[in-house]
């Protein structure tokens, strides 16, 4: 039975979510079905095993989705994202239309910009683009998410990616784990991506298509596509247009630079500065008996976000007409992200605390092909039913990152490679129909999932993938590098 009840609430938070309903409600309700089911105390699930695991999230991650989503208002709303996708169409031209969308798409995301900023930003240039190109607007949603949903946001070393961070604190890793695998699976994933998007343009123009007709696809203010959204990533589309928008956008290289600022510091304090000092006072209760292995990647990226925001605001003071209303904005969008992802971890510790997951555990540990085939799909399975790279993940390592941790220990494996293995893990199956990033992205692009999900499909879940495939292999052969 109490398999069963594990089973029957992860059925309905999938249903009712994919629904748009508030997960901030299904998360605790389904969870209390689970633990019903296994003839478990609910009260004491709610309050002490769900709360408690998504007040620990919350503890942990909200510096990253705040000064994050806060980032990203401000880069939209100083022009900075405009100036960079203006830079990217003059230089690559209607020629390169497919590479320039995937470019500006990359580099604003893995400077550190929200995934749905860059979408209504990055969506309508690649509209123009493709209509002067006569590519079919079809492909443009797989170009926006190959830009700015696969290798910056699971791969590319030192990304801020919130994904990136989650597996931190479980390994005592940095966002640059594993740096020489991230690279290669970022060019398994832009180099597969470019060659489907490449090989369908040319196909399409083969046979005469053009651009094609806007499609009504769903609007991005619907309330739907808002609950989905805030689930997926970590910025609410619906503070998008709140604030003021400058009329003036920087050159290409101002509009860089807080990007630039947000790299170099999380290089520097996750590979120099952190390890260079003393943080043995950390293991004092007070400090809650922790270690700079435990918080130092967190630390890196969230000093790395402060010192963007602080280069943006010095730089582009004056391109925002309302800088007050832009920072309450950018601060507002992180709330609900935040909340609907802790909600889905408290879910995931209720049925962790279940008796009945000690066979769901058995399995995954009995998968062949060792711990990084297990990690990779644990994560993959969760992300998927989810609809939630983040809030996937999570799940995973909150249920069984201990676990790893002790089988790394006893065989030598590196937890990097375990950090690495599961950042790319969630941002595959996580793009199935239902995912809030895949519906918003529709939305903004004026398409639908009958048009465009084919070519999403292979951009961002193929490729991703195949790179998963490449780098388990070859940490399993040659270890973490």
């Amino acid at each position: 039975m109490g398999l069963l009840g594990i089973l029957v609430g992860l059925a309905l938070l999938m249903a009712l979510a994919f629904r748009g309903w508030t997960i901030l409600l299904l998360a605790p309700l389904a969870a209390l079905v689970a633990a019903a089911f296994s003839g478990e105390p609910l009260l004491a699930h709610w309050t002490q095993t769900f709360m408690g695991a998504a007040a620990g999230f919350v503890a942990q991650f909200f510096p990253l989705f705040l000064l994050g989503a806060l980032f990203g208002k401000l880069m939209d709303d100083s022009g900075s994202v405009n100036a960079i996708a203006d830079f990217m169409t003059r230089t690559l031209g209607p020629k390169r239309a497919i590479l320039a969308v995937v470019l500006a798409g990359a580099l604003v995301t893995y400077g550190g910009v929200s995934l749905f900023v860059a979408f209504f930003v990055i969506a309508p240039m690649g509209q123009a683009l493709f209509r002067a190109a006569a590519v079919p607007k079809r492909l443009l949603p797989a170009a926006v998410a190959l830009g700015t949903s696969t290798f910056t946001m699971s791969a590319l070393p030192g990304t801020p990616a919130i994904q990136n961070a989650i597996p931190m604190p479980f390994f005592g890793t940095t966002a640059f784990a594993a740096p020489g695998l991230g690279l290669i699976a970022s060019v398994v994933m832009f180099g597969f991506g470019m060659w489907w998007l490449t090989f369908r343009a040319r196909r399409a123009a083969a046979a005469g298509e053009g651009y094609g007709e806007a499609a009504p696809g769903p609007h991005a203010d619907d309330l739907t596509v808002r609950e989905l959204a805030t689930t997926a990533r970590e910025f609410d589309p619906q503070e998008i247009d709140s604030g003021a928008k400058s009329e003036a956008s920087p050159s290409f290289a101002m509009a860089v630079l807080p990007l630039a600022v947000v790299i170099l510091v999380n290089l520097l304090m996750a590979q120099l500065i952190l390890p260079a000092l003393d943080f043995s006072f950390l293991a004092e209760p007070r400090w809650g008996g922790t270690s700079i292995n435990a918080v130092g990647g967190v630390w890196a990226v969230a000093v790395a976000l402060l010192s963007g925001i602080i280069a943006l605001v010095a730089t582009g003071f004056r391109r925002l007409p309302a800088i007050r209303g832009t920072i309450d904005a950018g601060a507002n969008a992180s709330v609900l992200p935040i909340l609907s992802v802790a909600s889905l971890v408290g879910f995931g510790a209720v049925v962790a605390a279940l008796p009945a997951f000690e066979m769901v555990k058995e399995w995954v540990l009995g998968i062949e092909g060792g711990p990084l085939v297990s990690l990779a799909v644990a994560t993959n399975i969760l992300a998927a039913l989810t609809g939630s790279a983040s809030g996937g993940m999570t799940i995973a390592l909150e249920a069984l990152g201990p676990t790893f941790m002790e089988i790394a220990a006893n065989t030598g494996l590196d937890p990097a490679l375990l950090h690495r293995v599961a950042v790319i893990s969630s941002g595959t199956l996580d793009s199935l129909p239902h995912n809030g990033a895949v519906v918003t992205m529709l939305a903004v692009c004026g398409s639908t999932h009958k048009d465009s999900y084919l070519d999403i499909v292979m951009a961002a879940v193929v490729g991703a993938l195949i790179a998963l495939t490449v780098v388990i292999i070859l940490g399993s052969l040659v270890g973490s590098f």
